[in-house]
Formats: structure tokens, sequence, C-alpha cells
């Protein structure tokens, strides 16, 4: 057996002895994770400062190093981050439904752990401490693969961790780093179905894209983000500048952050010099309509496709709300849709139009979040349908199981 599939088969044993463990435990082991961080800071800074000099040293792009980078402040926060799910209610033995048959049986619909979550996700290495915290906490042993720029500080920080979950009382190999920096180990990760249960990737359109084609495992795709923010003919302009620019500024790199705007062709005279202005530094890439009315660059299929993660913002003017619908449903990924608007009418038909994990109403698209949501820390934000669909919190790291109890009954 491969190492990966080694790595794997621990990790599934160890999900059997940590789905029936109490929320006590699971809580007093995230704390004491956290802990750990801090107390072990000065080891996992090391080996990320070699990360990031190797990065330097093959010309990665300062962007891209910003991402790796740890500093003690960072390191305090994905401390914070454990601390935080220790905090949230345990979704496991929730009863979702339940109710007493006329016959007698009492049926329940409970929530229980998926099993073994792996993680395959690019770069930042805070997203390892995050969703081994969020994979514990619901109850699932993890399997942590991260991009080979960061081998050296996911490995420091998974010892750390793994190490004080297993003296806090979790089973060993609750939380594992797979093995291997080359795609030789991700293929087998995706092959290891009956060993994990679920693959969820995290990173760029062409990670999620080669994961979702080439897996075995069930896989729940998340985050590649073309999100559009349409200014409609009755919107309060001076809200639709301000949401605009935070939606394509506040942080570019995101998932949730806005690559295409369309204005209606009733406020587009006055509208986008006005965003022009505010959106400096921002490059446009404009249709022939915009063109007219402000500097950009000519866009073409390319850039309505595009999930830019810069100060880049495709820009459009539409004749129509079903103009504007018809140029979603070609060109979005299903991330996140905004409308800004003062009529009743034209947010109702956006809304339902759209078909998208989220739909805003006078509000950024950078709400997308499961912390902005109010439910807490998230493994990622989900663009398909089945299971689960927009930003994942710990309940949808669950499955559910029906427990039937009944007093001798037979059916017949």
């Amino acid at each position: 057996m491969s190492d990966v599939l080694e790595v794997a088969r621990r990790a599934r044993t160890a999900a059997a002895a940590l789905a029936p463990l109490p929320r006590s435990t699971k809580d007093a082991a995230l704390e004491a994770m956290a802990d750990a961080l801090v107390a072990r800071s000065a080891e996992i800074l090391e080996a990320n400062a070699l990360d990031v000099e190797a990065g330097r040293e093959a010309g990665t792009a300062e962007s891209l190093l910003d991402r790796l980078a740890l500093t003690p402040a960072r390191v305090e926060a994905m401390a914070d981050g454990l601390r935080h799910v220790a905090g949230l209610p345990d979704p496991v033995g929730e009863v979702v439904r339940g109710s007493a048959l006329p016959n007698g049986l009492e049926v329940r619909q409970v929530r229980v752990p998926l099993g073994v979550v792996g993680i395959i996700y690019e770069a930042r290495p805070n997203v390892t401490a995050d969703a081994a915290g969020l994979c514990l906490k619901s109850g699932n042993a993890v399997l942590l693969r991260g991009s080979a720029s960061a081998y050296r500080s996911n490995t420091a920080i998974v010892a750390v961790l793994a190490e004080a979950a297993t003296a806090a009382g979790l089973p060993p190999d609750c939380v594992a780093l797979v093995p291997g920096t080359d795609r030789a180990s991700v293929k087998e990760l995706m092959s290891a179905r009956g060993l994990v249960d679920v693959l969820i990737p995290r990173g760029g359109a062409g990670l999620i894209e080669t994961v979702v084609k080439e897996s075995q495992v069930p896989v729940i795709e998340t985050g590649v983000g073309n999100c559009t923010v349409y200014v409609d003919a009755h919107a309060d302009l001076e809200k639709a500048v301000a949401i605009v620019v935070d939606a394509k500024c506040s942080r570019p790199s995101v998932c949730n952050a806005a690559e295409t705007l369309l204005v209606h062709a009733d406020v587009a005279e006055e509208f986008l010099p006005k965003a022009r202005e505010a959106l400096a530094g921002v490059t446009l890439h404009v249709d022939e309509r915009a063109g007219r009315i402000v500097d950009g660059v000519p866009a073409t299929d390319e850039d309505w496709a595009a999930e830019y993660l810069s100060l880049d913002l495709a820009v459009g003017v539409v004749d129509t709300l079903d103009d504007a619908l018809t140029h979603i449903r070609r060109w979005s990924s299903g991330h996140t849709e905004a409308i800004v608007t003062r009529n009743l009418a034209a947010s109702r038909a956006f809304t339902k139009g759209v078909d998208s994990a989220a739909v805003m109403v006078n509000a950024s698209t950078r709400f997308t979040d499961g912390g902005e949501f109010g439910f807490g820390a998230e493994i990622g934000i989900s663009t398909q349908k089945l299971h689960a669909r927009g930003p994942m919190g710990l309940p949808e790291l669950t499955s559910t199981t029906w427990l039937v109890t009944g007093d001798g009954h037979v059916r017949g």
C-alpha cells in the first residue's frame, strides 16, 4: 500500500474513534491545539521562512508570497480561529427532523460526521489550521494536502496540531498531512474511494476543475467566483458606487470579489463616470457601449468568463434587467450576484432569475462568507447544488443517519 493510501487507512480508523466523542473532548482538543500553535510558533515560522525564501528564489509573485508568508500575528490568528470553532455549537447529534408514526415507531434524522475529509488547497498555510479545526469539531478525521510551495510550513503546523490533539484525547491520525509534493500524491488521494469519504478542493479554477474531473472520491466543488454586480435603472447611484468599490477593491484576490459590473442603459451615462473615478487603480475591460462613456480595455469573451482575482473589472451596459440575467446565466460561476435597486419588483425578479449560491440585494458580494452570515468559520464556499451550497460551516461537514426506535415492531 502506498504512503498516501496508508495515511488514508489510518485516518479511517481514527474517524471511527472520533465520531462518538462528546463535544467537551473535541473542544478541549481545539483549545489545546490553539495553545500549541502559539507556544511552538517559532518552529512554524522557521519552516515558513524557508518556504518563502524558496518561493522568492523561484520567482514567485509578491502577491502569492504574501499569501504564503506567516507572521506571529498570523499564527495567533490561526490559534484564535481554533478557539472560535471550539465555541461554536456541535452539529453532531442534532435532530434535523423527527416524528412518531401512527404505528408507534419513532423516526429521527440525526446529523453524523462525514467520516474522512480530504482537503486539497493552495498556497495559504493558515488553511491548514482552519480546515483541521472545522473537520475535527464536526467529528471528521482530516487529510490535508496543501501546495508544494508551503510543504515545510504545513508539515510543521500539522505536527503541532496532531501532537496536541492526541495529547488532549483525540485518536491518533485524526489529523494528518498527505505525504508527497508532486501530482502523484494528489492522484492517489483522489483514487482513495472507500478510505476517503469526500474531497474539498480550495484554490484556483484549474485545481478545482482537475479534482472535479479526475477524482473517484465524491467532491464538493468550491470557490471559483465570477461574481457580478448589476446596477439597475432604479438604483441609488451613491450606494451603487460604494457597493461596487467594496465588491471589487476591498480584497480583490478572494472568490467573493466582483469581477463583472453590468449597468442599466438608463443610468449608465451618470453612473459610469462616478464609478470610474471611485475605482482608481482598477483596469476596466469595457464593452462597446461602456467604452463610449469611460476609458478602458475592450472586453472579450475571456473577460466575461474571467475570475481576475486582481484589480480588473469587466464592465457592460444592458438595456433591461432580463438582459442582465441573460448575461449572468451565460457567464456566472454560480457563486454570488448582486443587484443595486430601489425597485421591489426588480429585486424580486433578480433574486428569482439568478441561479447562484448567494444573491445580494443592495449589498456587496463580499458578504458571501460564513463569518459574515453569522454561523462562524467556513471550510469553503460551495458552488454546486448537492449536499451543500454557499458558505460551508460545521453542519455542512456532516451527513445524516435515520434512527428508528420500536418496541418489537415487525412490518409483516
